[in-house]
């Protein structure tokens, strides 16, 4: 039904009103009211326009735009138009109550300020929220919050009787209750967070702002309190034992979440043997369960300085579902037979049970393969660590012949102390361990997508757009006002030039700058039931698969090989669900 009156509005290039719908319609079954009902469902869904004469449009039929709109902390704001790279200027006085991260309706009035559209804001569609994070204030026995975001340039105004007895300095969540002004809103403080300068209040500020839940429900408590915390004989029925294995995990100091795990071995025809373990979250996790809606709800893990609010509880993220060392774990493999220059030549994907035998740390495995330093413990390990390693080139090798761009922007880490205080700033490492571990999950992400691709059936794709030629023009104009010229041909944007781009800035004295620059021209990596390849990577098929405990995209791509590969399940019902976490996906990641 939606889909006719769409078919209806477009045919029609101008509004309709609900007679003149219904009349085409032709459907003597639906009533008006029913009727009604729809065209409200499609304004809802920001499908169409009811316009003030009481008449129903598509938005592309007007001069009308819907989309995001964001706000300055000066006043103004600009809306990002949907499937569009324009935006609108709106004035502070044209804004209509909108607030930063509101879906809107724009008018365009007018292509002045500099070529840009003009605009003002004609309805809010959709508030990004309704609860905000601020500090508390008093004036003239008058209790204020001013908000957090710089951008909110809104003051709060909170009668005495929905003070929550907040006092000067402390950070609260705020709901607010109507707009007085451009400027001023009355709210209601619905959560006292705590004094700004109590310990660990700065990061739970952040946590509220972005509505992270910090607690599971108790349904999910409830039902994970049934679940297994060992495996059992059970489980491993029809599962290739691989406990005897030299298996490993590499890891940061303070992970509890380990989800992947590596072997490899050296072939007699000389190609290497790779396995790829992976946590079979999917396996607990089932579909349709409380646990399962809450971890799609959550849709990722959230690291912050101090913590780590999970996606699953941690019954299973550090315990059965983590692949901790001697104990053993359900897992899916994905073994792969790698060539001299890179090319997997053969592969499997199955089920199996895996017994780590160590955990490994990326400062223990750095020692051994950049100093020459084996710490203790790790003698056993130090010749298939130098195999991996020798392993890792050759990807690496492979994936910049065929254009992987590496930005090499730095990235910071926020060392604390006991009390959640800043001690310090330090550039997260990236060693040759990280770099390793990095290369043999993508070998693997690439692997189980290129399997799937080939048997044509509904899947979770992680795939990345070119860059905009227009884009990349701009940002080679601002370079030329430092005075470089790249002498490449830019009409083909292919990941082989940006590469050679990236090689000719690196000696610069900038580059840190330009790299940066240059990377938020890129598009953004989304998730997508439909493959178009990664062109970060200059992959032509790419997908998550290899860290489902703290991604749920991840654990749907498990639970879709599972479907396929294990249970032997073809058919094409699946489509509903690759669609529906690759909604979430666009949210979360």
């Amino acid at each position: 039904m939606k889909d006719k009156i769409i078919d209806i509005l477009k045919e029609s290039g101008k509004p309709l009103t609900v007679f003149e719908i219904e009349g085409q319609l032709g459907d003597d079954s639906l009533s008006l009211e029913e009727l009604l009902k729809v065209l409200h469902e499609l304004e809802i869904e920001t499908e169409i326009y009811h316009t003030n004469k009481d008449k129903y449009m598509l938005y592309q039929d007007s001069h009308l735009k819907k989309g995001i709109m964001h706000a300055n902390k000066k006043g103004f704001g600009f809306v990002d138009i949907d499937d569009s790279d324009e935006d609108v200027f709106v004035r502070e006085d044209n804004l209509n109550g909108a607030l930063h991260g509101d879906l809107v309706v724009v008018e365009i009035i007018s292509k002045k300020n500099v070529g840009r559209m003009e605009g003002r804001i004609v309805r809010v569609l959709k508030h990004e929220k309704d609860t905000y994070v601020g500090e508390v204030f008093y004036k003239d026995h008058m209790c204020y919050v001013q908000l957090d975001d710089s951008k909110m340039n809104l003051e709060v105004i909170i009668q005495k009787e929905n003070t929550l007895n907040a006092v000067d300095g402390h950070k609260v969540v705020v709901q607010i209750i109507k707009r007085l002004s451009n400027s001023q809103a009355e709210g209601t403080i619905v959560k006292v967070i705590g004094h700004k300068n109590d310990p660990g209040v700065d990061i739970l500020s952040i946590v509220y702002k972005y509505n992270i839940e910090t607690e599971f429900p108790e349904a999910v408590r409830e039902y994970v309190a049934t679940m297994p915390n060992a495996v059992t004989e059970e489980d491993k029925k029809g599962r290739v034992d691989l406990t005897n294995l030299m298996i490993f995990t590499i890891d940061g100091d303070d992970t509890k979440d380990i989800d992947d795990a590596i072997s490899l071995t050296k072939l007699t025809n000389g190609n290497y043997q790779l396995g790829v373990h992976i946590a079979d979250v999917s396996y607990y996790v089932k579909e349709g369960s409380v646990l399962d809606e809450d971890a799609m709800e959550r849709g990722t893990s959230v690291y912050l300085v101090d913590r780590v609010i999970p996606m699953l509880p941690h019954e299973l993220s550090n315990g059965i579902c983590s692949l901790n060392p001697s104990v053993e774990r359900l897992a899916i493999s994905c073994v792969m037979e790698v060539n001299d220059k890179g090319k997997v030549v053969d592969y499997r994907i199955f089920e199996s049970v895996i017994k780590s035998k160590i955990q490994m740390t990326y400062k223990k495995v750095n020692s051994i393969l950049e100093d020459n330093v084996i710490p203790e413990g790790y003698e056993p390990y130090v010749e298939t660590l130098r195999l991996m390693e020798e392993l890792s080139h050759v990807l690496r090798k492979m994936k910049e012949e065929r254009g992987n761009l590496d930005f090499d922007v730095d990235e910071a880490k926020i060392l604390v102390d006991e009390n959640c205080h800043p001690t310090d700033i330090v550039v997260r490492e990236r060693g040759t361990g990280e770099k390793l571990i990095e290369d043999f999950m993508i070998a693997a992400n690439e692997c189980v997508a290129t399997h799937i691709y080939y048997m044509e059936l509904p899947f979770i794709y992680r795939i990345h757009e070119y860059p905009k030629e227009e884009k990349i023009r701009s940002f080679l104009t601002f370079m030329g006002t430092l005075g470089y010229s790249f002498p490449g041909n830019l009409k083909d944007v292919r990941p082989k030039t940006i590469q050679k781009l990236l090689t000719y800035l690196r000696d610069k004295p900038e580059f840190p700058i330009l790299s940066s620059l240059l990377l938020r021209n890129m598009q953004k990596a989304i998730y997508s039931p439909d493959n178009s390849g990664h062109y970060g990577l200059a992959s032509s098929c790419y997908t998550h698969f290899t860290s489902p405990i703290r991604r749920y995209p991840d654990t749907t791509v498990h639970r879709l090989l599972r479907t396929y590969l294990f249970n032997h399940n073809l058919s094409r019902d699946h489509q509903s669900l690759a669609r529906k976490t690759c909604l979430c996906g666009r949210t979360f990641f």
